[in-house]
Order: structure tokens, then sequence, then C-alpha cells
């Protein structure tokens, strides 16, 4: 075998030791958006990265999409929201009281097999609160490897929010690994919006909000976050916090003069009312920079994931499929655990939570974060359909994330060569399955296999 993610001559180790990068076009020309190198390897499975064929609308994936013989990789496993799917107020038998936030109303309405529903107002009225709401209290939170803020609002409304660090043309350094890179605040914004388009709704609401570091950020601090403040000699106000990394002055978070951009995440309900269940990710990194995880060299990993619990049966395992798509389109190489509520067992979603280094290389598509899926050969039907559907339009999936994301308050949230690689790579997961139909003819269902349809 070749190297786990690269072609002869051009080997790209996504644990980093080696990463081969593509060169940056601005300019969004004919090279823009190639990957390292013609064809990947993912542990045994070749998957073509030619850019796809402009005019391809995988009509044989649309004709199987109405058959049933392909069911071993396309699963028609949608979770079905109208049965068994009570609310986390049902569970913890709290009624919402006469004067709550939004906030504690949405989340006493997530329910077991998704945060919100489609047509669920209350998610616009949390994201007006974290956006026009006055900041009475900020302290840092504890953890973490770079700079958060807890934002505290009136009413006990709670906000995570990751501060502004560069521009939104600003890519990934190629000599940085996924787990030093900074976190992008406009990322998390994005990835909110994504996940709302894609229809998996496993996201807490986002938002962009600028504030003025002196009135609502150095007047509201604790004493801790206030000892890091201090005067630039550009007389920008700037303060750094304490974390592992980048919590430095060479590295501080600095207002133009005192204006400051960030995005706000929605608090999860507490963890004392409604616990959650942390998992380590499957298909987690090394997080090293020269070892490679299992996964990377054994051509037959998942069929030992397909093995252990909770993956041997129901979702899990094609929402582990969900979200190395939903990273994948964002380019997200920083998905080492994930949590559920524990409340609802395993049953459940994962919730798609932090999402600060995705958007950071719109020229380069990272095959080795769609391994779950090049490695099962495995998707689920809704989603497939879903892709489909951009890749053919009316609306590709770059138009709906522009008009979705216009709305926020720091529009534009992304450099256009971000959504531009969207529709790429929603052509490169096509390419993928079409490349998985054929590898895996029918008649090839095992048992494990059968569990999921089931």
């Amino acid at each position: 075998m070749i190297g786990a993610y690269g072609a002869a001559g051009d080997i790209c180790n996504s644990s980093g030791s080696k990463e081969a990068s593509t060169q940056a076009q601005s300019s969004g020309g004919q090279n823009a958006g190639t990957t390292s190198g013609q064809d990947a390897v993912v542990a045994g499975s070749t998957l073509s990265t030619r850019k796809p064929t402009p005019h391809d609308r995988y009509v044989d994936l649309q004709k199987l999409l109405l058959s049933d013989e392909y069911l071993h990789v396309i699963v028609d496993n949608a979770p079905d929201v109208t049965v068994n799917n009570p609310s986390l107020g049902e569970m913890l038998h709290r009624q919402v009281g006469v004067n709550a936030s939004n906030l504690e109303r949405f989340q006493l309405r997530i329910t077991k097999k998704e945060l919100y529903g489609e047509q669920d107002t209350l998610v616009d009225a949390v994201l007006r609160d974290m956006i026009k709401l006055p900041i009475e209290h900020v302290v840092q939170k504890e953890g973490g490897t770079q700079l958060k803020l807890i934002i505290e609002y009136p009413n006990d409304i709670k906000a995570l929010m990751k501060p502004m660090r560069f521009p939104r043309d600003q890519q990934t350094l190629p000599n940085h690994f996924y787990f030093t890179d900074y976190e992008r605040h406009n990322a998390e914004i994005a990835a909110f919006h994504l996940d709302r388009v894609l229809g998996f709704r496993r996201a807490m609401p986002v938002a962009g909000r600028t504030l003025n570091i002196t009135t609502e950020i150095y007047q509201k601090a604790d004493e801790n976050l206030l000892k890091t403040f201090f005067v630039s000699p550009s007389l920008n106000l700037c303060f750094h916090g304490k974390c592992s990394y980048y919590c430095d002055t060479s590295h501080a978070i600095c207002g133009n003069p005192d204006m400051l951009e960030g995005s706000f995440a929605a608090f999860l309900p507490s963890l004392d009312s409604s616990n959650r269940k942390l998992w380590r990710h499957p298909w987690r990194r090394s997080y090293h920079k020269r070892k490679k995880a299992q996964w990377e060299t054994d051509a037959n990993y998942c069929a030992l994931v397909r093995d252990i619990p909770p993956y041997d049966e129901g979702r899990r395992l094609l929402d582990l499929m969900d979200m190395a798509v939903f990273d994948f389109l964002t380019g997200n190489m920083d998905r080492h655990h994930y949590e559920t509520f524990k409340i609802y067992g395993n049953e459940t979603f994962p919730l798609h939570l932090d999402h600060g280094r995705g958007f950071g290389r719109p020229y380069h598509d990272e095959l080795s974060i769609l391994a779950p899926v090049l490695q099962c050969c495995l998707i689920r039907k809704t989603t497939l359909t879903k892709l489909l559907e951009f890749h053919n339009g009316p609306k590709p999936l770059s138009q709906v994330m522009g008009e979705s994301l216009s709305k926020d308050p720091v529009s534009p949230v992304l450099w256009q060569p971000h959504l531009e690689a969207l529709d790429r790579r929603v052509g490169v997961i096509l390419q993928s399955i079409r490349d998985c139909i054929k590898r895996n003819p029918p008649g090839e269902l095992d048992a494990s296999e059968a569990d999921l349809s089931s």
C-alpha cells in the first residue's frame, strides 16, 4: 500500500508528519480545489479525487435511491421524529416556567432524535438573544487549548464566545498540525448553518456579534481575565487569558481599536439536569507528530468497529457517517471525541460540537476526514438524497449556505473560496459512494450490516 492518504510521489500523512499542501490560489484559478495528488488510498480502498465531471448528475446513484439493491451501502435508517421522541422536559419532568428564557425553552424542547425541529422558531429567538441582549458578566472558560469566554446575559442565559483571531481569507499555515491550528470564530457560525441546511440539526445555535472590548468585556470581566488586559503599541486594548496554546502577549486578542468580533454559541443544558456521555471517536487521529492511528493502516478497521457497541446495531454508526460527511465539507480534522445525552441511552444522536478548526483550507480536500465512509462503504439514504439535491440544483450548497449566512450580523461569514469548496466536496463524496457501489455488489450483506438497516 502507498501511504495512508496520498498518491505515489506525493504521500500525504494525515497525522501531520509529511502533510502535502495544495498551493492556494486566491484568484480561484483552474487548479484551485485540487487535492494532494490525483488518487488517495484509505487503508485499502482507493478513491479517485479527480475533479468530478462538470455535468455528471450521478443518475446511477439517483436510480439506486429508488431500489433496495444496495441497502448494505445506502441505508434507509432516517430517524422518525414523530414517534418515540421525548423531549428533555418530558424526560426530566420539568415544565417551562412563565419567566423562562428562550434558551431554557429551547433546551427543554431538545428531543431524543434532534436538538430542534425543522420548523422550530425558537432557534431564531435564541440567536436574536445572543446578538441583542446586554452582557452582564464575562469569565474565561476553564480548560481547552485556546481562549474561550463564557458570556452571561440577563435571565441566566449563557453563551460560549470564541473571539476573532484573523481575517476571513487567512488560511491554515502549511506547517501547522491539525491539533495546533488556530480556532476560527467564523467556522463555528458557518458549521451551525451547514448542520441546519443539511437537515442534521445536531449543532447548537451560533451567531456572530461585534462587541466593544472596553464596555462589554473589560468592564464585565472577572478578576483573573482582567489581569491579562493591556494596551498594545498601536494603542489597541488587548487581552490573552490563560490556556495551552496562544494565550500570551504575542498571541493576544486585540480590538480595532476596541471593537471585537466573535462567535456566540448557545449553552447546552447544564450537566446536573441532563448529563452527557463522552465517547472516544473510533476514527480519532493520533494527535502525534509521527504516530498514526490504527484506522490509518488497517484495511479491515471498519469490521472491528462494527463489532463494538454501540456501533454494532441501531443508528450510531450511520450517525458517524453523517458526521464524517459534515466534517469533510467543513475541512475539520479535529474530531477526537463526541457527546450524547446520557438520559436517552445509545439510541440518540451525537452532538455536533466544536468546529473551530474547520474552514481553514479552501483549496485542499482532506480525504482522510471521509475515512469512516470510505472504509465502511456506508451512507444514510437521506444524507445521500440531500447531497444529490445540492449537486444537481436548482440551488447548489454554496448558494443555500450563502443565503443562510447572509442573515448573520457579521456577514459575510465565509470567504468565497470556502463556499465554492462546499460544492466541490459534495462531488467528491458522491464519487466516493459511486466507488463503494462498484466495490460492494449485492449479495455481500452480512449480519452486522443487516442490523443497521433494521
